[in-house]
Protein backbone atom coordinates (compact mmCIF):
# COMPACT_ATOMS: atom_id res chain seq x y z
CA UNK A 1 0.00 0.00 0.00
CA UNK A 2 1.19 3.26 -1.01
CA UNK A 3 -0.02 6.77 0.00
CA UNK A 4 -2.45 7.44 2.82
CA UNK A 5 -6.02 7.48 1.00
CA UNK A 6 -9.21 8.93 3.11
CA UNK A 7 -11.84 6.34 4.00
CA UNK A 8 -14.80 7.14 2.01
CA UNK A 9 -17.08 8.22 5.06
CA UNK A 10 -14.18 11.04 5.62
CA UNK A 11 -15.58 13.73 3.58
CA UNK A 12 -15.57 17.14 5.89
CA UNK A 13 -13.24 15.82 8.98
CA UNK A 14 -11.41 18.82 10.64
CA UNK A 15 -8.56 18.33 13.30
CA UNK A 16 -9.54 19.87 16.54
CA UNK A 17 -6.60 21.84 18.50
CA UNK A 18 -6.20 20.68 22.35
CA UNK A 19 -7.06 24.24 24.72
CA UNK A 20 -5.33 25.48 27.82
CA UNK A 21 -5.46 25.25 30.28
CA UNK A 22 -3.87 22.09 31.11
CA UNK A 23 -4.30 19.52 34.29
CA UNK A 24 -1.89 17.25 33.06
CA UNK A 25 0.24 17.74 30.16
CA UNK A 26 2.52 20.86 29.34
CA UNK A 27 2.07 23.23 27.08
CA UNK A 28 5.00 21.58 24.89
CA UNK A 29 3.21 18.32 25.27
CA UNK A 30 -0.31 19.36 24.29
CA UNK A 31 1.65 21.19 21.44
CA UNK A 32 3.35 17.18 20.01
CA UNK A 33 0.16 15.91 20.59
CA UNK A 34 -1.45 18.55 18.02
CA UNK A 35 1.67 18.76 16.05
CA UNK A 36 2.09 14.85 15.76
CA UNK A 37 -0.76 13.01 17.14
CA UNK A 38 0.91 11.57 19.91
CA UNK A 39 3.29 12.39 23.30
CA UNK A 40 4.37 9.47 26.22
CA UNK A 41 3.01 10.49 29.72
CA UNK A 42 4.96 8.77 32.18
CA UNK A 43 4.30 8.05 35.91
CA UNK A 44 0.32 8.12 35.73
CA UNK A 45 -0.29 5.09 37.83
CA UNK A 46 2.20 4.62 40.47
CA UNK A 47 3.74 1.00 41.34
CA UNK A 48 1.05 0.19 44.05
CA UNK A 49 -2.02 0.65 41.91
CA UNK A 50 -0.14 -0.77 38.94
CA UNK A 51 0.52 -4.07 40.89
CA UNK A 52 -3.20 -3.92 41.73
CA UNK A 53 -4.67 -3.62 38.10
CA UNK A 54 -1.71 -6.03 36.59
CA UNK A 55 -3.34 -8.67 39.22
CA UNK A 56 -6.06 -8.15 38.04
CA UNK A 57 -6.07 -8.09 34.20
CA UNK A 58 -3.90 -11.41 34.64
CA UNK A 59 -6.34 -13.51 36.00
CA UNK A 60 -8.54 -12.76 33.22
CA UNK A 61 -6.13 -12.68 30.76
CA UNK A 62 -4.99 -16.30 31.38
CA UNK A 63 -8.69 -17.48 30.98
CA UNK A 64 -8.54 -15.54 27.24
CA UNK A 65 -5.33 -17.10 26.55
CA UNK A 66 -7.25 -20.69 28.03
CA UNK A 67 -9.90 -20.43 25.63
CA UNK A 68 -7.75 -19.58 22.55
CA UNK A 69 -6.11 -22.65 23.74
CA UNK A 70 -9.65 -24.33 22.62
CA UNK A 71 -9.95 -23.07 19.31
CA UNK A 72 -8.95 -23.92 15.68
CA UNK A 73 -5.73 -23.12 14.83
CA UNK A 74 -5.75 -21.65 18.44
CA UNK A 75 -6.85 -18.76 16.98
CA UNK A 76 -9.65 -16.06 16.87
CA UNK A 77 -9.76 -13.07 15.07
CA UNK A 78 -5.92 -11.15 15.31
CA UNK A 79 -5.68 -12.53 18.77
CA UNK A 80 -3.88 -16.33 18.82
CA UNK A 81 -2.71 -18.19 22.43
CA UNK A 82 1.02 -17.89 22.32
CA UNK A 83 1.39 -14.76 20.27
CA UNK A 84 -1.45 -11.85 21.28
CA UNK A 85 -4.09 -11.84 23.38
CA UNK A 86 -7.25 -9.07 24.00
CA UNK A 87 -9.44 -9.06 26.40
CA UNK A 88 -12.10 -7.06 26.55
CA UNK A 89 -14.37 -4.64 28.69
CA UNK A 90 -12.79 -5.20 31.34
CA UNK A 91 -13.65 -2.34 33.04
CA UNK A 92 -17.63 -3.11 33.01
CA UNK A 93 -16.84 -6.34 34.74
CA UNK A 94 -14.20 -5.03 37.24
CA UNK A 95 -14.79 -2.31 39.96
CA UNK A 96 -10.75 -2.15 39.65
CA UNK A 97 -10.42 -1.24 36.23
CA UNK A 98 -13.60 1.08 36.43
CA UNK A 99 -11.88 2.71 38.99
CA UNK A 100 -8.52 3.41 37.02
CA UNK A 101 -10.67 4.18 34.19
CA UNK A 102 -12.14 7.34 35.84
CA UNK A 103 -9.18 8.13 37.61
CA UNK A 104 -7.78 11.97 37.38
CA UNK A 105 -4.95 10.75 35.91
CA UNK A 106 -7.17 9.74 32.71
CA UNK A 107 -9.74 12.34 33.21
CA UNK A 108 -7.12 14.98 33.40
CA UNK A 109 -5.86 13.21 29.93
CA UNK A 110 -9.13 13.73 28.54
CA UNK A 111 -10.00 17.06 29.82
CA UNK A 112 -6.38 18.08 28.01
CA UNK A 113 -7.06 16.53 24.74
CA UNK A 114 -10.24 15.78 23.84
CA UNK A 115 -12.98 18.04 25.78
CA UNK A 116 -15.24 18.79 28.95
CA UNK A 117 -17.76 15.74 28.31
CA UNK A 118 -16.38 12.33 27.52
CA UNK A 119 -17.25 8.80 28.12
CA UNK A 120 -14.97 5.54 28.00
CA UNK A 121 -15.48 4.21 24.86
CA UNK A 122 -13.84 0.88 24.97
CA UNK A 123 -10.93 -1.21 27.23
CA UNK A 124 -8.96 -3.83 26.10
CA UNK A 125 -5.81 -5.63 28.02
CA UNK A 126 -3.55 -6.45 25.26
CA UNK A 127 -0.62 -8.97 25.95
CA UNK A 128 2.14 -9.81 23.18
CA UNK A 129 3.75 -12.86 23.81
CA UNK A 130 7.07 -14.54 23.50
CA UNK A 131 6.18 -18.15 21.74
CA UNK A 132 5.24 -17.01 18.82
CA UNK A 133 6.55 -13.43 18.28
CA UNK A 134 4.55 -11.07 15.62
CA UNK A 135 3.91 -7.47 14.56
CA UNK A 136 0.55 -5.65 14.44
CA UNK A 137 0.27 -3.63 10.73
CA UNK A 138 -0.65 0.07 10.47
CA UNK A 139 -3.40 0.77 11.69
CA UNK A 140 -5.78 3.65 12.93
CA UNK A 141 -8.04 2.93 15.99
CA UNK A 142 -10.95 4.66 14.18
CA UNK A 143 -9.93 2.36 11.09
CA UNK A 144 -11.37 -0.56 12.87
CA UNK A 145 -14.79 0.32 14.16
CA UNK A 146 -15.62 3.97 12.38
CA UNK A 147 -17.30 6.30 15.03
CA UNK A 148 -18.20 9.94 14.56
CA UNK A 149 -16.53 12.20 15.92
CA UNK A 150 -13.96 10.60 14.78
CA UNK A 151 -11.23 11.80 16.93
CA UNK A 152 -11.55 10.10 20.04
CA UNK A 153 -8.65 9.50 22.28
CA UNK A 154 -6.65 6.25 23.23
CA UNK A 155 -4.25 5.78 26.09
CA UNK A 156 -1.93 3.34 25.73
CA UNK A 157 -0.76 2.45 29.26
CA UNK A 158 2.38 0.23 29.64
CA UNK A 159 1.49 -2.43 32.65
CA UNK A 160 5.28 -3.52 31.46
CA UNK A 161 7.96 -1.73 30.33
CA UNK A 162 7.73 -1.23 26.57
CA UNK A 163 10.95 -1.11 24.46
CA UNK A 164 11.25 -1.68 20.76
CA UNK A 165 12.65 -5.35 21.69
CA UNK A 166 9.28 -6.10 23.25
CA UNK A 167 6.63 -4.48 20.86
CA UNK A 168 6.47 -0.97 22.22
CA UNK A 169 4.28 1.07 19.74
CA UNK A 170 6.01 3.00 16.69
CA UNK A 171 3.65 5.94 15.45
CA UNK A 172 3.35 7.59 12.14
CA UNK A 173 3.23 11.59 13.26
CA UNK A 174 1.19 14.09 11.44
CA UNK A 175 -1.16 11.84 9.31
CA UNK A 176 -4.09 11.92 12.33
CA UNK A 177 -4.76 15.43 10.76
CA UNK A 178 -6.32 13.88 7.19
CA UNK A 179 -8.51 12.19 9.21
CA UNK A 180 -10.02 8.04 9.07
CA UNK A 181 -8.18 5.98 6.17
CA UNK A 182 -8.97 3.48 4.07
CA UNK A 183 -8.15 0.08 5.44
CA UNK A 184 -8.21 -3.43 4.39
CA UNK A 185 -7.50 -6.62 6.39
CA UNK A 186 -4.41 -8.59 6.55
CA UNK A 187 -4.92 -12.12 7.44
CA UNK A 188 -4.42 -13.21 10.01
CA UNK A 189 -2.53 -10.01 11.55
CA UNK A 190 -5.46 -7.17 11.41
CA UNK A 191 -6.61 -4.23 9.68
CA UNK A 192 -3.55 -1.67 7.41
CA UNK A 193 -3.75 1.60 6.24
CA UNK A 194 -0.28 1.56 4.57
CA UNK A 195 2.59 -0.50 4.73
CA UNK A 196 5.29 2.28 4.13
CA UNK A 197 4.26 5.69 6.63
CA UNK A 198 5.70 9.34 5.43
CA UNK A 199 7.94 9.01 8.45
CA UNK A 200 8.01 7.40 12.12
CA UNK A 201 8.42 7.62 15.69
CA UNK A 202 9.52 5.09 18.29
CA UNK A 203 7.64 5.36 21.42
CA UNK A 204 8.84 3.09 24.54
CA UNK A 205 7.33 3.64 27.61
CA UNK A 206 7.89 2.76 31.06
CA UNK A 207 5.70 0.73 33.14
CA UNK A 208 2.93 3.22 34.63
CA UNK A 209 3.49 5.37 31.74
CA UNK A 210 1.13 5.62 29.00
CA UNK A 211 1.62 6.46 24.89
CA UNK A 212 -1.52 9.02 24.23
CA UNK A 213 -2.46 9.36 20.85
CA UNK A 214 -5.44 9.98 18.86
CA UNK A 215 -7.84 7.62 17.31
CA UNK A 216 -6.28 8.67 13.97
CA UNK A 217 -2.67 8.62 14.41
CA UNK A 218 -1.18 5.59 12.69
CA UNK A 219 0.50 3.13 14.98
CA UNK A 220 1.79 -0.35 14.77
CA UNK A 221 3.56 -2.60 17.31
CA UNK A 222 6.62 -4.88 16.21
CA UNK A 223 7.17 -8.36 17.48
CA UNK A 224 7.97 -9.50 21.00
CA UNK A 225 11.60 -10.57 20.69
CA UNK A 226 12.43 -11.18 24.29
CA UNK A 227 11.70 -14.27 26.91
CA UNK A 228 9.10 -11.86 28.62
CA UNK A 229 5.61 -10.82 28.10
CA UNK A 230 5.02 -7.48 27.09
CA UNK A 231 1.33 -6.10 29.09
CA UNK A 232 -0.66 -3.21 28.08
CA UNK A 233 -3.92 -1.60 29.08
CA UNK A 234 -5.87 0.33 25.99
CA UNK A 235 -8.20 2.95 27.27
CA UNK A 236 -10.31 4.79 24.84
CA UNK A 237 -11.85 7.80 25.35
CA UNK A 238 -14.71 9.42 22.73
CA UNK A 239 -16.96 12.47 23.65
CA UNK A 240 -20.21 12.33 24.92
CA UNK A 241 -22.49 11.64 21.64
CA UNK A 242 -20.58 9.87 19.88
CA UNK A 243 -22.01 7.51 17.41
CA UNK A 244 -21.10 4.15 15.85
CA UNK A 245 -21.15 4.11 11.91
CA UNK A 246 -22.86 0.66 10.35
CA UNK A 247 -22.45 -0.55 6.40
CA UNK A 248 -20.19 -1.30 3.60
CA UNK A 249 -18.25 1.42 3.17
CA UNK A 250 -17.55 0.79 -0.50
CA UNK A 251 -21.35 0.80 -1.29
CA UNK A 252 -21.91 4.44 -0.03
CA UNK A 253 -23.25 6.00 3.15
CA UNK A 254 -23.58 4.36 6.21
CA UNK A 255 -26.80 2.18 6.75
CA UNK A 256 -27.05 3.03 10.88
CA UNK A 257 -25.59 5.48 13.17
CA UNK A 258 -25.33 3.40 16.82
CA UNK A 259 -25.34 5.88 19.99
CA UNK A 260 -21.96 5.03 22.39
CA UNK A 261 -23.85 4.56 25.01
CA UNK A 262 -23.88 1.36 26.27
CA UNK A 263 -24.15 2.31 30.26
CA UNK A 264 -22.00 -0.99 31.57
CA UNK A 265 -19.17 -0.14 29.68
CA UNK A 266 -19.40 3.17 27.44
CA UNK A 267 -19.89 5.14 31.34
CA UNK A 268 -19.58 8.56 31.40
CA UNK A 269 -15.86 9.84 32.84
CA UNK A 270 -16.02 14.01 32.73
CA UNK A 271 -18.84 15.95 32.25
CA UNK A 272 -18.32 19.93 32.17
CA UNK A 273 -14.92 19.07 32.52
CA UNK A 274 -15.70 17.73 35.94
CA UNK A 275 -15.77 13.76 37.16
CA UNK A 276 -18.75 12.53 36.24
Amino acid sequence: MGEPVGHPWNTSFTWQTPQPPYRRVTGSEAAQFDREGWVVVDGLVDDQTLAVVIREIDRREAKVEAFLRTQPDERMSIAEAGALTVSVHLAARSPVLRQLASSPAMTDLCADLLGPDVNLYWDQAVYKKPEKPRRVPWHQDNGYTYIEPQQYLTIWLALTDATPGNGCPIVAPGVHRMGTLAHTYVEPLGYECFSDPPRTAVAPVEAGGAVVFSSLTPHLTGPNLTNEVRKAYILQYAPAGAETLIGDPSAGSPQERRPCDDPDRQFPVLRGGEPA
